[in-house]
């Protein structure tokens, strides 16, 4: 496992690049579509079980009072998260992040880099900045616990 200067472990680019977005695609799908509450089925159902006790109790009910309590709690967390660690990158790379995954109508990463930045910037530039990012979330993102960093270290199967 090779160690950055920082002491902290490398991470894989792609890999890093791939999961980083994946959390970005589901902040979008939290903040775009509204929480549809389930509601308890009061017709019995026929589940083939095998003789004798099965040592299993179920209450449809408070499954889904549960489910309708913590879900959106667990979805305004989630988005709290991503947008606090997203407010701790520096400021060219926050712009970045918010404008290219934060929007409701994310734009490709040209028309970033091209004419939404306030100061537009060349694509090596962009690209180097978003990986810096990418790099300092993945990091934040595994201290709230969104995702697992040891999955992203370079040289580990994962």
């Amino acid at each position: 496992m090779g160690q950055s200067t920082t002491g902290l472990p490398q991470l894989d680019r792609t890999k890093t690049k791939i999961v980083i977005k994946g959390v970005f695609e589901r902040y979008q799908i939290f903040k775009s579509t509204i929480f549809e509450e389930r509601e308890v089925s009061i017709t019995a159902s026929y589940q083939d079980r095998p003789s004798g006790p099965t040592n299993v109790t179920s209450d449809s009910t408070a499954n889904t009072a549960i489910h309708n309590a913590f879900f959106p709690e667990y979805r305004r967390q989630f988005c709290r998260e991503v947008e606090l660690a997203v407010s701790q990158l520096k400021p060219k790379q926050r712009e970045i992040i918010e404008l290219r995954y934060l929007t409701d109508d994310p734009p490709k990463d040209y028309e970033v880099y091209d004419i939404k930045l306030k100061v537009p910037i060349n694509k090596d530039t962009y690209a180097k900045l978003r990986r810096e990012a990418f790099h300092t979330l993945a990091y934040s993102f595994s201290a709230f616990g969104i995702i697992d960093i040891s999955t992203l270290i370079k040289g580990r199967n994962g």
